[in-house]
């Protein structure tokens, strides 16, 4: 009996993608799998047949061959084959489909697996004003480097690692669990496909060992608390072969005895005397690049909050500086000798003789509290 044209097959046209040829085969072998047709076989030979289609016509070169010169083309032993757990039978066959899904499959890593390293965090205290200003540091972190005993083989000298008999050096074993087939790193030599019989007393089998490494690290201007600056490829070293992963460097700034943060701005309290701030005149203050005069209104009270523009922080992302804002505080005058005291209940006799114009705000206070009661 001649064999039907493997499009014909699949009921896929001769243009048909792998996706497509794929999507076909999966709604066949799942219509005509054994376990679905029990004592068919038509069934069965329906089943062999779309396995053979779909191995055909995935396979780029066999595809070619069959596209120019038909069945004559290829091999026609590349298709036989029962069904069941030996060589081309159900279990490979859905291991192609489930493969693609799970990450494995024909065509897909047939050696161990190769796996990036695993990224590492550095924590970082500065100060305020390093973070305003910016500036380039070094580190000392922890590092894996090739053993150099065993140049990083993890065996004796003089011996060398050996192919794992359970996975055949791939890495990988595959797992029947009826209907699906799954695809697993090797339990015996965890995805590396080899099994090293005598191990380097340096580095014990790893082929590598730890030690610090100096980094050095630029902190840009206006950078803030919990921000993180990457370093790619200082993190942990790759499994076999794989690329390594990065270094983040985490910021933590220590608490300034003057300034608060918040965002590009600045926040500090500003004690000036009971003098000071009935008189007015001229104070200085700090701000992260030098002290700063302004002049404060006769008649400031305690609680005002006075802007200085530009003199906070230029933020990573910044265009232009934050502000510095300062909150007046009236110190109240302690520790006084009888001279000063008697000078005091004089002021005070004096401003409440005056009436409510040197104590506004005691006037409208004693307004609001005797509305309330009445």
């Amino acid at each position: 009996m001649a064999k039907r044209d493997f499009y014909e097959v699949l009921g896929v046209a001769k243009s048909a993608t792998e996706d497509e040829i794929k999507k076909a085969y999966r709604k066949l072998a799942m219509k005509y799998h054994p376990d679905r047709n029990p004592d068919s076989k038509d069934a069965e030979e329906k089943f062999k047949e779309v396995k053979e289609a779909y191995e055909m016509l995935t396979n780029p070169e066999k595809r070619e061959a069959y596209d120019r010169y038909g069945h004559a083309g290829v091999d026609p032993n590349m298709g036989g084959g029962g069904f069941g757990g030996g060589a081309g039978g159900f279990g490979d066959a859905f291991g192609d489909i489930f493969g693609d899904i799970f990450g494995g499959g024909r065509g897909r890593s047939q050696g161990p697996q190769v796996y990036r390293g695993a990224d590492l965090r550095y924590n970082l205290e500065i100060t305020l004003e390093q973070a305003a200003h910016g500036f380039d540091t070094t580190i000392r972190v922890p590092s894996w480097d090739k053993c150099d005993t065993c140049h990083g083989s993890g065996a004796k000298p003089g011996t060398s690692p050996v192919t794992c008999s359970t996975c055949a050096g791939h890495g990988q074993v595959r797992m029947q669990q009826g209907f699906f087939s799954i695809q697993q790193t090797c339990p015996k030599c965890h995805g590396t496909g080899k099994i090293i019989p005598e191990p380097c007393a340096a580095c014990s089998g790893q082929g590598r060992i730890k030690r610090n490494k100096t980094l050095e690290v630029k902190i840009p201007v206006g950078i803030d608390n919990g921000m993180r600056i990457r370093s790619s490829g200082n993190g942990e070293p790759g499994t076999n072969g794989g690329p390594s992963g990065d270094l983040y460097v985490e910021i933590h700034i220590k608490p300034h005895s003057v300034f608060q943060r918040e965002g590009d701005d600045l926040h500090c309290e500003m004690p000036i005397s009971f003098a000071k701030a009935a008189l007015g005149g001229e104070i200085e203050v700090p701000t992260l690049s030098g002290k700063v005069s302004f002049t404060i209104p006769e008649g400031t009270q305690s609680g005002k909050t006075f802007r200085l523009k530009g003199k906070g922080i230029k933020g990573v992302r910044s265009g232009f500086a934050g502000d510095l804002f300062c909150h007046v505080a009236v110190e109240t005058p302690v520790k006084l000798t009888d001279k000063q005291k008697e000078l005091l209940r004089e002021f005070e006799k004096s401003t409440t003789e005056g009436g409510a114009k040197h104590s506004p705000q005691t006037k409208t206070w004693r307004d609001k509290v005797k509305d309330f009661f009445e």
